[in-house]
């Protein structure tokens, strides 16, 4: 708690890489989508080996809720494996992009 009485929220980070049939089924864009709707920052893109990668910062709740949506994904992908590196917060995103 703070000085107020306010709960904080610890932030952290996490490095994300899934796999499965998660590219070509608009897995990166509903990515965003849904890290914008969670309020967690960062960055996704599709790898050369068929995986998408991700990172992602924000509050430990909201990381975490974006790690389970990324379990399952959107309607048409496959998602067989999540991977989940955790990483020193740093604070270094304003928003969420699709990287290339």
């Amino acid at each position: 708690m703070n000085r107020w009485g306010q709960v904080m929220k610890k932030n952290v980070k996490a490095h994300v890489r899934i796999s499965g049939r998660v590219q070509g089924v608009c897995y990166r864009m509903e990515t965003r989508r849904a890290a914008e709707r969670y309020g967690v920052t960062g960055w996704v893109r599709n790898r050369e080996d068929g995986s998408v990668e991700a990172v992602f910062e924000g509050d430990e709740d909201s990381v975490n809720l974006i790690i389970e949506w990324c379990r399952k994904g959107p309607p048409n992908a496959w998602v067989r494996n999540v991977d989940i590196t955790c990483e020193d917060y740093r604070g270094e995103f304003r928003g969420f992009e699709i990287t290339y």
